[in-house]
């Protein structure tokens, strides 16, 4: 049986609003198997930085995990104190936000930053921590890392910043990584660079990674499985190239003709017609069913369960028994 560093169980987090309460992460489960790359891909709104923040625990009022299991290994993360939780993050859980110059502080030299984590999590001197950074600086690509370890996040390129993050994320070897669009703010030759370096990290160091983003044509050339998420809940999961090959959510093949016709460049873009649903107001059946072309009246009467159409490959949809 294939070992689990990560898994989620019917994990639902919610914001409780003066308007009503609203669903970001609706009964989300996946499991994140030792030393691979799961991909979360989905529209803007879709609760994939949600299921990440759940996950890390860093949810904002009024945010809260309402119900579900977040076990790494066999720890079960919502059943720790916040004592208990600060000692996960950075340790056994770490993550990359996709703005490094937000995430890191403007008025602190970069490699203090990622000093402090050693020390947080090490009992080591100063000075052995200062040569942890200056290694890890080195590992990652950061060129000069003596030099840059005595600079501010504003002297750095978007790239380089970028790389801190990433080192500050990775010198105390997690068992887990989570990377929220980390490649957002970069150009296609370092976004290639970063990629890259996360594969070999996964490689040497045997980190499992989450990866967060829009981007399918990341997610298909670094990601072992993948799911898809529409309106705070996964609608489709499956190996990465059973999913590419043989996508069966509406949504999901609206997002792959999408990329196809832009790849083509056809005069009109494909488009998934409609908008995405208030979450405050989700229909009573399927969330896409408004924007479906295959609805049918018990897509309005009520929500399909995710269920398995072939070895590893799930899907929610009333549907998917016809070709979709």
């Amino acid at each position: 049986m294939e070992k689990m560093t990560l898994q989620v169980n019917d994990l639902c987090t919610s914001f409780f609003t003066d308007k009503g309460e609203i669903k970001a992460v609706n009964h989300v489960s996946f499991d994140v198997p030792k030393r691979s790359i799961i991909g979360i891909v989905g529209e803007s709104g879709c609760g994939k930085s949600m299921t990440a923040r759940s996950v890390m625990r860093l949810l904002k009022y009024p945010g809260k995990i309402v119900s579900g299991s977040i076990a790494i290994e066999d720890k079960e993360l919502t059943a720790l104190t916040e004592a208990e939780m600060s000692n996960v993050r950075g340790e056994e859980i770490s993550m990359i936000f996709q703005e490094p110059m937000t995430s890191l502080n403007p008025v602190m030299k970069v490699g203090k930053q990622v000093q402090e984590v050693v020390l947080l999590h090490r009992k080591v001197t100063k000075q052995e921590a200062k040569k942890e950074v200056i290694r890890i600086f080195e590992k990652v690509g950061i060129s000069e890392p003596e030099k840059r370890y005595e600079c501010y996040p504003h002297e750095l390129s978007g790239g380089l910043r970028q790389r801190v993050m990433i080192a500050m994320a990775m010198i105390c070897r997690p068992k887990l990584l989570i990377a929220d669009e980390p490649t957002t703010a970069l150009d296609v030759t370092v976004e290639a660079q970063i990629l890259e370096l996360m594969k070999n990290l996964r490689d040497e160091i045997g980190t499992s990674i989450i990866l967060i983003s829009h981007n399918l044509g990341v997610v298909a050339e670094l990601c072992d499985y993948v799911h898809v998420m529409y309106a705070g809940r996964i609608v489709e999961q499956a190996e990465t190239f059973e999913l590419f090959d043989n996508p069966k959510h509406p949504y999901t093949i609206g997002l792959m003709n999408a990329v196809d016709s832009l790849e083509k460049k056809q005069g009109v873009l494909d488009t998934i017609p409609g908008t995405v649903p208030n979450l405050l107001d989700l229909p009573e059946g399927c969330s896409f069913e408004p924007r479906c072309g295959k609805r049918c009246e018990k897509c309005v009467e009520c929500v399909p369960e995710l269920h398995e159409i072939a070895p590893g490959h799930l899907v929610r949809c009333h549907a998917c028994g016809q070709e979709v």
